[in-house]
């Protein structure tokens, strides 16, 4: 007789915010985690600060628990702050306490190392007071709930410290998925941080070939694997009922991202005020959240003269994306890495682009070459060029046959190498223990090599 497969285990997913319009990929990997039968909890270090949402987000099963809000550490003394806000963790703690003795006291010995080995001047850093009562809460609600046999934070900071600390607490294992400046900004995880976690964790996971060769060369030893985050739920269900695209008679150029410096629009809008210089018929549509460059980008297009070249959209739903990716010519992200070390993995938006049929320019940095061959599935240039921007954006409007070729093998691409659901699997596997799937997100030949 076949004896039954074992029961999924039940995996809490601690997170910074949620739900988060700029993070569509985690409630996309959650709603495909539960539809193949994982058991999840979700748990939020802090509310939502949006009241908008993507309609995913509905989808999911598992309801949020949000841990208990903190003041801020800015302008105070951990004593003062303890004393504001210890209060608010006391029953929780003493619960912890009383159940779980020698995890707290591990966990607390651990936060206090590193407050020591990162602290600044004689002073010990202050933040993992916080994130040591936020793993407190966390222990609690699970050992008050359904309980968890895995943790599993996103970003490899300060969520990833609070389920390491959890973990020590409760003694299940834990894992996380490192995405790009939470991995590459020593800042973020001092005096080693980031390679004890990795040695430490059951599993880490990241999202591109880059990121990947990043991390071993931190943590050799640790058991790290490449998953790339997919085309997303919401636009892959758009995608299968969407018109066929119309293209207008001008180079109509759209580009998607929060306005900060490593999305590099500042270079964007340069190049097309080349193009416009030139005499070519040039339009710009970015779209996507203000950010820190919001008002530097309109005093650029002000002063390039391109006030009726250039359009902020602001944010838009997946929805008002493929209506403007179907009514655009072409896709360009100028990625870079700014001057604090902070870069992009493969941009979703240009994943989502491509499976839109739509060609795509972008720059050299980090995992972008993973997902796009320069001349086979969309245009390569360097980062910080207007000037070759500019040039390959002018080869997609006088080429119609490459735009045309371009954009049928970024769209095969991302169906081969992309698909969310695959993608997914190879987590589920992960979470059971099992080893990786075969053939679910390559690696690519810099990173290949036994594990």
């Amino acid at each position: 007789m076949t004896e039954a497969p074992p029961p999924p285990p039940r995996v809490a997913y601690v997170l910074k915010g949620y739900p988060r319009l700029s993070e569509l990929f985690i409630a996309s990997e959650i709603w495909r985690l539960e539809q193949l039968g994982l058991d999840l909890q979700l748990y939020v270090c802090r509310p939502p600060d949006e009241d908008t949402h993507h309609p995913i987000v509905d989808r999911i099963k598992a309801e949020p628990t949000w841990l208990p809000a903190t003041t801020s550490l800015s302008g105070t003394t951990l004593p003062r702050w303890l004393a504001r806000n210890l209060p608010t963790f006391a029953p929780a703690l003493r619960r912890v306490a009383r159940r779980r003795p020698r995890g707290l006291a591990d966990a607390a010995r651990a936060a206090l190392c590193q407050a020591f080995r990162a602290r600044q001047g004689w002073r010990p850093l202050r933040i993992y007071a916080k994130e040591l009562l936020w793993a407190v809460a966390l222990a609690d609600e699970i050992d008050r709930g359904p309980g968890a046999d895995h943790l599993h934070a996103h970003f490899a900071h300060g969520t990833t410290t609070v389920a390491w600390l959890a973990s020590r607490l409760l003694g299940v294992p834990f894992s996380f998925t490192g995405h790009a400046k939470d991995i590459y900004r020593e800042s973020l995880n001092p005096a080693g941080l980031l390679r004890r976690k990795l040695d430490e964790a059951a599993f880490a996971v990241t999202c591109t070939g880059a990121n990947l060769d990043h991390l071993r060369a931190i943590a050799p030893d640790a058991r790290i694997h490449l998953v790339y985050h997919g085309l997303n739920a919401e636009l892959t269900a758009l995608l299968d009922a969407a018109p066929a695209a119309e293209r207008p008679p001008h180079l109509r150029i759209v580009s998607v991202g929060r306005l900060v410096p490593k999305k590099g629009f500042d270079v964007l809008i340069r190049a097309v005020g080349q193009l416009h210089r030139a005499g070519v018929a040039v339009e710009l549509v970015v779209a996507g959240e203000t950010g820190s460059e919001a008002a530097v980008l309109a005093e650029l297009v002000t002063e390039l003269g391109l006030g009726d070249v250039v359009q902020f959209r602001g944010t838009i739903s997946q929805a008002q994306l493929l209506v403007e990716l179907r009514r655009s010519s072409v896709f360009a992200l100028a990625c870079r890495v700014d001057g604090d070390g902070d870069r992009d993995g493969i941009p979703n938006v240009l994943v989502e682009a491509m499976a839109a049929g739509l060609p795509a320019v972008s720059t050299t940095v980090s995992g972008i070459p993973e997902l796009m061959t320069d001349g086979v599935t969309g245009l390569l240039v360097p980062p910080e060029d207007p000037s070759a921007l500019a040039g390959a954006l002018r080869r997609i409007a006088q080429d119609p046959e490459l735009a045309d070729r371009l954009a049928r093998a970024g769209t095969a691409a991302v169906h081969e190498r992309f698909d969310g659901e695959r993608l997914a699997h190879q987590l589920v596997h992960l979470f059971a223990g099992r080893p990786p799937l075969a053939g679910v997100g390559p690696v690519p030949a810099a990173s290949a090599g036994p594990r």
